[in-house]
């Protein structure tokens, strides 16, 4: 990285091939390469991108219990879930070292450690080295999601540097969780990565209140849903299409500075990157007058304890 005070950021907000994990992981390797020739030093994409978000929950009557039609779509969905320890994202690893680019992408996990069937909603981080150095795996599913994912746990909560910034991100409603925003401004987080499955309704409020909260960039990338994105195979499609808008999920990706104003303002409706310089002194400047874990803070009278722990249901002694 050079030594300069300034970063190129990009945020792919794009549309998946829904709970198809190869073909999605090829579309965002396509607009990796993008971000890559515009530049950017990280690029971001939206909450569950890989494979999709599980739409279909509120569409299809998605708590009716025992339904073939949710077991089906569930089984699908599980089927096309990330793998990390079998090798699903090596490929895309293998372009952010070769493009020296830090990529983070929302993905519907499906991990080891929970015992392989349960999928999670989880930010992975992969370097510029080409290694996957953190999976955030969100701590509380939104309404009708608790019927697709499990409730994360904070191993995830962690920053990173890139340049003179110091960087950190959530997904979706967790950016509305004010002690999981402290969990990271704790950490010195200046540059902020909150991650949606697409609405300009949540994106045009909490992007610009978490950037004069915590007096840093924050970079919202929002993912895109519209019929076109559905494959024919998908498990029942045509009840889906029947029960949702042509536009599913509208966008919504933005860019707040850290007094709060815009840099860009919510883009609806469109597959696009958006390309944009932040500049780590307009941080330090807004951190004269607050700063919400250094001068502006009483440790001496409120604190916030973090459980970083990886959860498991079982902790197994040593074989003899």
């Amino acid at each position: 990285m050079s030594n300069n005070d300034s970063i190129t950021v990009g945020l792919a907000q794009i549309a998946p091939v829904w709970l198809d994990r190869s073909r999605t992981l090829d579309k965002v390797i396509h607009w990796v390469e993008k971000a890559a020739d515009a530049e950017c030093q990280l690029v971001a994409f939206g909450e569950t991108l890989v494979p999709g978000y599980p739409f279909w929950l509120s569409c299809t009557d998605g708590a009716q219990f025992n339904s073939a039609v949710q077991k089906e779509l569930h089984a699908h969905y599980l089927d096309q879930a990330v793998s990390i320890t079998a090798g699903h994202l090596d490929t895309l690893a293998e372009v952010a070292a070769d493009r020296n680019i830090e990529i983070m992408v929302g993905c519907y996990e499906r991990p080891d450690d929970r015992g392989g069937h349960t999928g999670y909603c989880s930010l992975v981080r992969v370097d510029r080295f080409g290694h996957v150095r953190n999976s955030h795996r969100k701590l509380m599913p939104t309404y009708e999601e608790r019927l697709a994912w499990g409730t994360g746990d904070g191993n995830g909560l962690r920053v990173f540097e890139l340049g003179p910034f110091t960087v950190g991100g959530l997904n979706c409603w967790e950016n509305w969780m004010p002690l999981a925003r402290s969990a990271l401004y704790a950490q010195g987080e200046d540059l902020h990565v909150a991650v949606w499955p697409g609405a300009k309704r949540n994106t045009i409020d909490n992007t610009r209140f978490v950037a004069a909260e915590s007096r840093s960039w924050v970079l919202s990338v929002s993912g895109l849903m519209r019929h076109e994105d559905i494959p024919d195979d998908m498990p029942s499609r045509d009840l889906i299409i029947q029960n949702t808008p042509q536009l599913m999920s509208d966008g919504g990706s933005c860019i707040a500075a850290p007094d709060g104003s815009w840099h860009i303002e919510p883009v609806v409706g469109t597959e696009e990157l958006l390309v944009a310089t932040v500049d780590h002194e307009f941080v330090r400047k807004e951190r004269q007058n607050f700063d919400p874990f250094g001068h502006y803070s009483r440790p001496d009278v409120l604190q916030l304890n973090i459980n970083r722990e990886r959860q498991t249901g079982a902790c197994f002694s040593a074989d003899d």
